[in-house]
Order: structure tokens, then sequence, then C-alpha cells
């Protein structure tokens, strides 16, 4: 896969998770930032979602918020990682700006953790759009092998 191919590839992906976020994180509007993906050279072209599903794989990215005049937000901004485990896929939200908050690791359930021990705990008050955001992606991601 060529570095256009792969940038093509994230652009159209990265539009299905800004959707996402727009539908789930009202009121504001996002956009998607790559910032890393593992192991793209030893892969098969293919789409996003492909290069997820590929045994080696993670992928991780920024979505950063605007409000609708377009004003960034940072302290909205979140990171999303999404990697395997064996066969299935996981995905790990955290505030940018904000590392003290707890972040989400939505697998086969939600599991809200400490931003500073990695502990259990309890959701944040305003963690249901975040979960509600989590299962929308792993929902438009699942692996051929969990359908």
């Amino acid at each position: 896969m060529t570095g256009n191919e792969i940038q093509q590839t994230a652009q159209n992906w990265s539009v299905l998770v800004a959707s996402a976020a727009d539908v789930c994180l009202k009121p504001w509007l996002h956009a998607v930032v790559l910032t890393d993906v593992a192991d793209v050279d030893d892969q098969k072209p293919g789409s996003t979602p492909d290069l997820i599903s590929a045994q080696s794989v993670d992928l991780i990215v920024r979505i950063e918020c605007r409000n609708r005049e377009g004003d960034r937000l940072p302290e909205h901004d979140l990171e999303l990682e999404i990697y395997r485990s064996g066969n299935d896929l996981n995905l790990m939200l955290t505030w940018c700006e904000l590392p003290d908050r707890p972040m989400l690791w939505q697998g086969q359930h939600p599991v809200w953790m400490d931003g500073n021990s990695g502990q259990r705990c309890q959701p944040p008050e305003d963690g249901a759009p975040l979960e509600a955001f989590a299962r929308r992606l792993r929902a438009l991601l699942v692996l051929p092998e969990q359908s």
C-alpha cells in the first residue's frame, strides 16, 4: 500500500468516525487526525477497517472538537486507540487535555478507569455519550469473524 493509498483510506474512514462523534457527542462538531498506525508496511492494500482487523495493527487517532461557529475546543478533544486482542476489537477513549479524567475501555462491555492509576472506577456523570460513541464505533468496525 502506497503512502497516498493509506492517506486516502484514512481520510475516508475518518469521515465515518467524525460523523459518529457528531451524532453521539452533540452539540460539537468533530474532525479526525490520524496520529499513528503501527506495522502498515507489512499489510496488504485495503481499507482502514481492514488494517484494524489485521492481527498486528494498532490505530491511534485524535478526535478534534469545534463548536458550531468553528472555534476549537481542545478541552473536548479525544484520543481514540483501536487495537485487537485475540479475536476481539477493543477501543480506548481518553480526553487529550484532561489526563485526570476517567478513560473508557470498550471491548465486549464498557469499563471506566481512573486516568492516573488505571484502576476501575465509576463512570463520570457525562460518560453516557462517550459510551454511546464507543458502541457505535465498535459496531462500524465489526470484524468478519464476529459477524
